[in-house]
């Protein structure tokens, strides 16, 4: 493991590798243990988009794993006047350990791993988002005590949550449903591998892709840089791709309800599911610390 581009680069090993020292390191913050894995080592972070959850778990996690990481404004770099990637990746190279970007173009992430000689890191573009699956698939495990033979259930638009929840999800063993309006559906090669499993359903029931759920996870209807389209969203989502009551009642008794945040409540998920499940969602908010943590130490430590 070089990079973390996306999750279908991973073996099914290295993908359990991740969520057990992501659990092991989590287990040590709650004992107050901070083991300096990445003492000297210096992550730059570079946002294309903003952010909440990803600038402030990176920065704590090389925090307590006694390294550091600097915050990179795309716009404030050479980057945002026009240097090429591949020439901004191999400066950086000779500064840093490793680097994580959070940005629109998935091209842009892979340019950076052909021409860098550092680790990549991908914190989310519009193709996939690696780093809060391996959260959300810690946070199934915590709670379910397993992810084999579970099903999982996504409802929304097939974006990059959707497409990485395919890969995560079938790679750990996984079922997966997909309940996604035909406008937007997730990535059609995603789609077809996952397909090749048997164990993948992408319908536009929603109530079919939530009958005995194990899981139901979903994600705002535009997402950041989308916001243009929202009121034409609006009208091919609202009243149907939502986690509701409805989808509650045919999903298992026992189901969860995880949401990547900020949640629009009343659009993609009512007020009072939210509520019932906050416990589990903001689990999962915390277990992107934990998650990328463990991307870290296996990516940058010596």
């Amino acid at each position: 493991m070089k990079h973390l581009l996306t999750l279908a680069d991973l073996t099914k090993e290295e993908l359990y590798d991740l969520l057990d020292l992501a659990d092991s390191l989590k287990k040590e913050v709650k004992k107050g243990v901070f083991t300096p894995y990445l003492r000297n080592k210096t992550l730059g972070m570079i946002f294309t988009k903003s952010s909440t959850r990803t600038r402030v778990s990176f920065e704590t996690g090389m925090a307590q794993l006694g390294g550091t990481a600097l915050y990179l404004n795309a716009n404030d770099m050479q980057l945002g006047r026009g240097e090429p990637i591949k020439d901004t990746a191999r400066v950086l190279s000779r500064y840093l350990d490793g680097i994580m970007i959070r940005t629109y173009k998935h091209s842009d992430v892979e340019e950076l791993a052909e021409y860098g000689s550092i680790p990549i890191i991908n914190g989310l573009t519009d193709y996939v988002h690696p780093c809060q699956v391996l959260a959300d698939l810690q946070t199934i495990r915590e709670h379910k005590g397993t992810l084999t033979g579970l099903k999982m259930c996504f409802i929304g638009a097939g974006n990059n949550m959707a497409n990485s929840l395919i890969n995560g999800g079938i790679l750990a063993g996984m079922e997966v449903a997909c309940a996604c309006p035909l406008e937007y559906l997730p990535d059609e090669e995603i789609t077809k591998r996952a397909q090749a499993s048997g164990r993948f359903t992408l319908t536009q029931n929603v109530l079919e892709a939530a009958k005995d759920a194990d899981v139901l996870v979903t994600d705002v209807w535009a997402s950041m840089g989308e916001e243009q389209e929202a009121a034409q969203r609006r009208k091919i989502f609202e009243g149907i791709y939502q986690i509701n009551d409805a989808c509650m009642a045919v999903a298992k008794a026992d189901a969860m309800v995880l949401h990547c945040l900020p949640a629009h409540r009343e659009e993609e998920i009512t007020e009072k599911v939210f509520e019932a499940h906050a416990d589990e969602i903001f689990d999962e908010a915390e277990n992107r610390l934990h998650a990328q943590k463990a991307v870290l130490v296996t990516l940058l430590k010596d």
